[in-house]
């Protein structure tokens, strides 16, 4: 018996194969930079760029991902920050330190994802429509503390569950950050002690208060605007990687509201709020090499007076 396809769902297949083909082929290696100026400084500061990197996955082959990355040196951004997911392969720091050599002796700040741990895995896409992903089943362990060690070489401050003051353009800023909360590493408590220690260490208020975390979780973002942050940084939703034009995401693997699942939009948490950036981020697991209506991103903050 011989089956006949219609038009329509002649259409439909070609439609989906095109879509795929763009997003794995195309759009998945068209890095854009967003720019984007938010109004966080004290009265009379001068501007501070900040440059937003999250969600590398690296992998040592992807030069081009390396060579894009490294020119972005050349905006000369006063601060770096690195919300995790670095590492997408066991050497993928061999592509990290190829991306990034330029970067050494620009202030950074960084904090891990969870594939900064672990090695990616074959996954079920359609699963992550059920909610956030689970833990993977004995994942390769990748090196964090080889990663960790560049990252510090560079002149970049660790905030995984910590704190720290930093001076940048004359203003004092606090910056408080937690490790993964996508796998529970985030340790609100460690952090409500580092941020006791800033406020007993420091002589004046600070001109502006930032929090970063790696996957943005409601209750980590309520937390951070709860410790006084004006400004906070994640990435992890890679913007919902395969979007609807006209929609937007679909899945955010955590709890953030899709609408918020990447760009820069303001968290209300009771009476406080603060500007939030998402990072669509730069890669994708090696496993599912596709983006679609949404393009990978690096972020360029001019922070500007209140």
């Amino acid at each position: 018996m011989s089956v006949r396809i219609g038009p329509a769902a002649t259409m439909t297949v070609v439609a989906g194969a095109a879509a795929l083909a763009w997003g794995s082929l195309v759009e998945r290696t068209q890095f854009t930079l967003r720019e984007v100026d938010v109004p966080v400084l004290p009265a009379g500061a001068p501007p501070l760029r900040v440059l937003h990197l999250s969600d590398l996955h690296m992998a040592p082959w992807q030069r081009e991902k390396q060579a894009w990355v490294r020119a972005l040196a050349g905006l000369r951004p006063d601060l770096i920050v690195s919300t995790g997911d670095s590492l997408g392969h066991p050497d993928g720091i061999e592509g990290i330190r190829a991306a990034f050599d330029r970067f050494g002796g620009i202030p950074g700040v960084f904090v891990w994802g969870s594939n900064d741990y672990f090695g990616p895995q074959p996954k079920n896409p359609l699963l992550y429509f059920r909610g956030a992903s689970a833990a993977p089943a004995n994942p390769a362990r990748l090196d964090i503390s080889a990663l960790g060690s560049y990252f510090t070489s560079l002149g970049w401050t660790d905030l995984n569950n910590s704190a720290a003051i930093l001076e940048l353009g004359g203003t004092s800023i606090d910056f408080f950050g937690v490790d993964d909360p996508h796998r529970g590493f985030d340790r609100l408590d460690l952090l409500a002690a580092a941020v006791d220690d800033l406020d007993e260490s420091r002589a004046s208020a600070p001109g502006l208060s930032v929090g970063v975390a790696h996957a943005p979780y409601r209750r980590i973002l309520d937390s951070f605007v709860a410790r006084g942050a004006d400004l906070m940084f994640a990435g992890h939703t890679h913007g919902g990687q395969v979007c609807v034009p006209g929609f937007g995401a679909l899945v955010t693997n955590c709890d953030i509201p899709r609408e918020q699942a990447s760009g820069l939009s303001v968290w209300n948490a009771g009476r406080r709020a603060a500007w939030l950036n998402v990072s669509a981020g730069l890669g994708t697991s090696i496993y599912a090499p596709i983006r679609f209506a949404c393009p990978p991103e690096a972020t360029l903050l001019t922070l500007t007076p209140r």
